[in-house]
């Protein structure tokens, strides 16, 4: 009998690498790495300075996000943003995505956005990936059923430079939530509230799956929500099963499949819903 797997056993068993021996960790691969301009500068150096190349420049996607101003951003102009140091970081990050090849979102361009949102709007993110940024609330695209989350500038050039990350399985948890949501309570007001429940420390070590009839009548923005805030109860990670739903947002995006590959994809991703009997 096969054993029963929750969904982010599933995904973490279909990325492994290498398996670890005697506790050591895993090597993950990692399909997809977005990057801004605050934790990545540091990584371009180290790659320049140990004359590597990125391993896979087209499973990257830059977008300027953490230090662009609020106004004043429609021409992509530099001189745009008055703060120097936000104008320097923003400037090396298009330097180094010239350089090395990768994909950039920047000022004045439409699809320039919030680094978390970008992927799900162009169709990147998917149900059943590993996707990684150099940002704590990477744990957003859990919402499609993917395992994302944040990481720090070393391992942002260790997947530049291998598209491999070296990790320990997480541990497992699940939240449900039973019901419907009342009228005027939104996705932050749940999520708040499992974190005053379980504290901001009761996710460590954990990737969360959020379950339930509430959780399955959101919107991909309000599980979005829920996910993202995953990291303010101390988890590595949030994730919802994908359904019907999750298909609709992601069809006839930019990045999504197309024809067979759609129909590929999503027979792949009818599989990835924890197991009737899985133990979290």
């Amino acid at each position: 009998m096969s054993e029963k797997l929750t969904l982010a056993e599933k995904v973490w068993r279909d990325h492994v690498v290498t398996k670890g021996e005697n506790g050591a960790p895993d090597l993950i691969y990692i399909d997809f790495q977005l990057l801004h301009e605050v934790t990545s500068p540091q990584a371009f150096d180290g790659l320049r300075l140990a004359g590597r190349k990125m391993r896979h420049p087209e499973l990257h996607l830059a977008t300027e996000d953490h230090n662009v101003p609020t106004l004043g951003i429609k021409t992509g102009n530099l001189l745009e943003i008055i703060d120097k140091t936000s104008r320097t970081q923003v400037s090396t990050l298009r330097d180094n995505c010239e350089e090395f090849g990768v994909r950039l979102h920047s000022m004045g361009d439409e699809q320039q956005g919030i680094v978390h949102t970008v992927g799900p709007q162009l169709g990147i993110t998917q149900p059943g990936m590993t996707i990684v940024c150099g940002d704590s609330h990477t744990s957003t695209h859990g919402a499609f059923g993917s395992i994302a989350m944040g990481i720090g500038t070393s391992e942002v050039e260790h997947v530049m430079a291998t598209q491999t990350l070296s990790l320990k399985p997480f541990k497992t948890m699940a939240i449900e939530v039973k019901g419907e949501l009342k009228e005027g309570v939104s996705a932050k007001d749940l999520i708040l509230a499992i974190i005053a429940k379980i504290g901001t420390g009761g996710g460590q070590g954990h990737i969360i799956e959020y379950r339930g009839e509430a959780i399955r009548k959101m919107s991909m923005e309000a599980r979005m929500t829920i996910c993202n805030m995953s990291i303010e109860a101390g988890a590595r990670a949030g994730m919802v099963a994908p359904d019907q739903n999750t298909y609709d947002y992601v069809e006839g995006r930019e990045f999504a499949p197309k024809g067979e590959d759609w129909n590929k994809a999503v027979e792949y991703w009818k599989t990835l819903p924890t197991d009737e009997g899985a133990v979290f």
